[in-house]
């Protein structure tokens, strides 16, 4: 098990079956990470720190880097991604931009050396050899089983998507510049040696992605060599660049990344629109016409004396909402994410099995972290009525070869009750297990027509 952790920055250191439980069963070979639960995977991903000190003392806040001398975790770490795997990974049909980068920093800048179209392993190999290139890897989970597996069990306990690239750079070279990142990082050392500089952040928890000048980021607050089996952490918004050592093989280390656009910020953009939809349905003040000409005006204090008027009417308005609207961010999540990690084919997730539901039966929820409650307007155009319905999204049909792809917007699978459902699968979701008969629905026809249209999407199993 892993020995040691500290801070980053203490200088350089020495270095039946439920059909879910099928469809999460290990694969073949042991591994030391805990993949029984979310918040199991999580703190064995980061052991020895507890997961409740890592929340305190570190996220959103500082660094933590954590030396591990335990080879058991540095063969498994390098089992993640090798520099040998590009070859058969390009004989699947690998395209530059898309899959992969190939770049190097020169006198602080990032010099692009991807060629067109279809990537050629020996190509890559003569840049990596001859032109001392980084190799950046887009989204391996897409192509490495255990990647996904861990990503797909962290994407439950952060509610967030989980994205990783990896970088393999030769020795004495650099592959990108100083720069911060938009999301919360975690890096894994693989295979070699890396050299890293941390610095203060000039804008704390960044929103966007910049490089930054090598005169402008003063000296590094943290300096240290990353080790396989070791892990590194820090917050978005922290300015950093990596070097593999001069005399070593090459290195690579895989970054996990989560929590871009998720914060305070971007959930309250999101509620709002729903909010000031629903609130003027209520309110005719909302309703009526803005002052005339008063998109041509220059002054507009008057206007924001209104407007703050109307935000205090509308915080007034949260304060007994029961059910927060969600546009979009919810939505994306269950669009966007991993379907969950499944050996086979994974007809487990795609066709119902087991007893058929019935008003006698006794049900209960699975994949729970795996589905999505939210509340919006119907989304039939053929309802003019737009009355609010309870949507339950899910990944199960997502497709893993697509995730973090940016690829054009998908719509989300799942199934929309009328609001009057909401008590009923509230019930599902926080019981164990329930009556089918006890449902809070008005007729037995209604509870009935409920556990069907779930069990139809493999969301619930007689038991």
């Amino acid at each position: 098990m892993p020995k040691k952790a500290r801070p980053a920055g203490d200088g350089e250191e020495e270095g039946p079956v439920p059909r879910q439980a099928k469809v999460e069963a290990a694969c073949g070979s042991s591994s030391p990470l805990d993949f029984d639960s979310p918040s199991g995977l999580f703190e064995s991903f980061i052991a020895p720190i507890k997961t409740e000190t890592f929340f305190k003392e570190f996220w959103e806040q500082k660094p933590l880097l954590i030396q591990r001398d335990d080879p058991a975790l540095a063969t498994y770490y390098q089992s993640l991604f090798r520099l040998s795997d590009l070859k058969s990974l390009c004989s699947q049909g690998m395209y530059y931009g898309r899959d992969v980068n190939v770049c190097r920093c020169v006198h602080g800048k990032k010099k692009v050396l991807n060629k067109d179209g279809r990537v050629h392993f020996l190509q890559l190999r003569k840049d990596f050899d001859q032109k001392r290139a980084t190799i950046q890897f887009h989204q391996p989970q897409r192509f490495k089983d255990e990647l996904w597996r861990i990503q797909e069990k962290l994407e439950c306990f952060f509610g967030s998507l989980v994205g990783s690239n990896v970088y393999i750079t030769p020795a004495g070279a650099q592959g990108l510049p100083p720069h911060y990142d938009d999301v919360e990082v975690f890096v894994l050392q693989l295979e070699g040696e890396k050299r890293w500089r941390l610095y203060q952040p000039t804008v704390p928890l960044a929103r966007e992605y910049s490089l930054e000048a090598e005169d402008r980021i003063g000296r590094p607050t943290h300096e240290f060599t990353l080790k396989p089996g070791d892990l590194l952490y820090f917050p978005r918004g922290t300015i950093h660049q990596a070097a593999t050592p001069e005399g070593l093989a090459h290195s690579t280390h895989v970054t996990i990344s989560t929590y871009q656009s998720s914060s305070w910020g971007d959930f309250l953009l999101d509620t709002l629109s729903g909010l000031v939809s629903d609130t003027a349905k209520a309110d005719v003040a909302l309703r009526a016409g803005i002052p005339r000409q008063l998109l041509l005006q220059v002054e507009t204090t008057a206007v924001a004396t209104r407007l703050s008027g109307f935000l205090r009417m509308l915080a007034d308005r949260l304060e007994g909402t029961k059910e927060l609207p969600s546009a979009d961010m919810k939505k994306d999540f269950a669009a966007n994410r991993l379907p969950p990690y499944c050996t086979g084919d994974g007809a487990e997730l795609t066709a119902p099995g087991g007893q058929f539901p019935g008003l006698d039966s006794t049900v209960r929820l699975q994949f729970r972290d795996h589905v999505v409650l939210t509340v919006g307007p119907d989304q039939d155009p053929s309802d003019e009525t737009r009355e609010k319905m309870v949507y339950v999204y899910h990944s199960l049909k997502n497709r893993r070869d697509t995730h973090m792809m940016g690829h054009e917007e998908t719509e989300p699978h799942g199934l929309r009750f009328p609001l009057s459902h909401m008590d009923a699968l509230k019930q599902l979701w926080t019981s164990s297990a329930i009556s089918v008969k006890d449902l809070k629905l008005t007729t037995d026809e209604e509870k009935q027509n409920l556990v069907l249209s779930l069990w139809t999407e493999c969301l619930i199993q007689v038991v």
